[in-house]
């Protein structure tokens, strides 16, 4: 009774200030078990404990309350900003996460929590508890030892972004993450040559999610390294995979951010996936962007050397958007120009993109290097960059990312092809009406 008054008290001041409350829900996973194994008495123990560390999660001004049984209910009252409640949810995990001690036996405990908003998810009371309740019981259905936010209806970005961070470290351990793998054709052939291996993120209440939606804040939250590790490892293990199962070796590439890069670790940790994977290291291209390069462009080229050491091609991506010095490209050791996709989709039209394009392409020719273009989804595109001599194009024109199963059967489609002697149909689409005029 009283957490539901001063949950009143708090909505009535919000009116007012337009601040956030903030309503957790918490249960403890599998605490009947506790229950039964150990005895009521210690049970008991174990909900004052935790009520402890509750309320040492929270400031004084926010209430903490025990709503019966193994399930707690938390009132923050005036946050700045919606971020601070996935915070104290998040510091709230990290308390209960650790052991317990009873009689010199360590207890362990889980929780699940759900989280509703003043006043995106609620108005009043009854509504806040209701959605906060909705939280909690999606996060018992992803399998516990999470918190979510309530999501139903008009979810704003901000809101969807947290669930998103939240989900992010639960979701590389059930293995929702999946790479995917586009094809990267050769212009003047049209026969496949490499393949870019991307990461999907399939969310179990947000569906199919793109790296655009989730990278930023694996950046922010510093797990981007064990999800780039995770990407790499995977696609070094199919390629290697597909090479056993007697498939032709192709060029695999695999993006790699600005901080998995700073990383000190960086070269020893691709060293490793490369040891644990068996795959010979010229087959695996690493992509780079300007901006990640350009960072400390000095150390930047000691560790290219070093990748080259090991046999290791390396690609700049997204060139032309980044702030290289003609003065450093010359000295890094790279093998591939990427033309960034803004450039490529008003190649046609823009007459400035035009040149760009072809300066970029000359450049790259110039330094002896392969020039990639990104994003090629019209035929008008294809002639224009075949008419510039760029090198490989990849994009929806020629095939979407494909999955492991699907990229498979391109491969072996290759095969058949490549044995009867022939070269079109290497890829999804038809291209005999792509070759550009003379």
């Amino acid at each position: 009774m009283l957490f539901k008054d001063r949950l009143k008290q708090a909505i009535a001041l919000s009116r007012r200030n337009d601040q956030v409350q903030a309503v957790l829900l918490l249960n403890l996973d599998r605490f009947k078990t506790i229950n039964d194994s150990l005895g009521y008495m210690s049970g008991d123990r174990l909900l004052q404990s935790v009520a402890q560390r509750l309320t040492s999660c929270v400031r004084e001004s926010d209430t903490v309350a025990r709503f019966g049984g193994d399930e707690f209910a938390v009132l923050l009252t005036q946050l700045p900003r919606a971020q601070d409640a996935a915070n104290v949810a998040r510091a709230i995990k990290q308390s209960l996460d650790q052991a317990f001690l009873f009689e010199d036996q360590e207890i362990f405990v889980s929780s699940s929590i759900g989280i509703s908003l003043y006043p995106h998810d609620g108005r009043d009371t009854a509504g806040l508890l209701k959605t906060a309740g909705a939280a909690l019981d999606r996060a018992k259905v992803q399998g516990g030892n999470n918190f979510q936010f309530y999501t139903s209806g008009g979810t704003t970005r901000a809101l969807k972004q947290l669930v998103l961070e939240s989900n992010l470290r639960p979701g590389l351990e059930r293995s929702e993450f999946f790479v995917v793998y586009q094809p990267q054709v050769d212009i003047r052939g049209f026969h496949l040559v490499g393949m870019e291996a991307l990461v999907r993120w399939q969310h179990p209440s947000l569906g199919l999610l793109y790296p655009g939606e989730f990278v930023s804040l694996a950046e922010d939250s510093g797990l981007i390294i064990a999800l780039g590790d995770f990407v790499m490892r995977t696609a070094c293990e199919q390629a290697k995979a597909w090479q056993d199962a007697g498939l032709t070796p192709m060029r695999l590439s695999v993006n790699f951010s600005a901080r998995q890069f700073q990383q000190p670790t960086f070269i020893t940790d691709v060293s490793h996936i490369l040891k644990e994977t068996n795959l010979d290291p010229r087959w695996l291209e690493l992509e780079l962007t300007e901006s990640s390069i350009m960072k400390d462009p000095e150390e930047a080229i000691e560790k290219l050397h070093e990748l080259k050491l090991m046999g290791i091609n390396v690609a700049i991506d997204d060139f032309g958007t980044g702030y290289s010095s003609l003065n450093y490209l010359k000295r890094f050791p790279i093998d591939t120009l990427k033309i960034d996709r803004t450039f490529v989709s008003d190649v046609c039209k823009d007459p400035h993109d035009t040149a760009i394009v072809r300066a970029i392409i000359d450049l790259g020719h110039a330094l002896d290097l392969t020039v990639i273009a990104e994003g090629v989804e019209t035929k008008e595109q294809l002639q224009y960059l075949s008419a510039l001599e760029c090198d490989v194009v990849q994009g929806f024109l020629f095939s979407k990312a494909l999955t492991a199963k699907a990229f498979e059967e391109l491969l072996i489609e290759q095969r058949q092809v490549t044995s009867a002697g022939e070269v079109s149909a290497t890829v999804p689409l038809s291209l005999e009406s792509l070759v550009p005029a003379s």
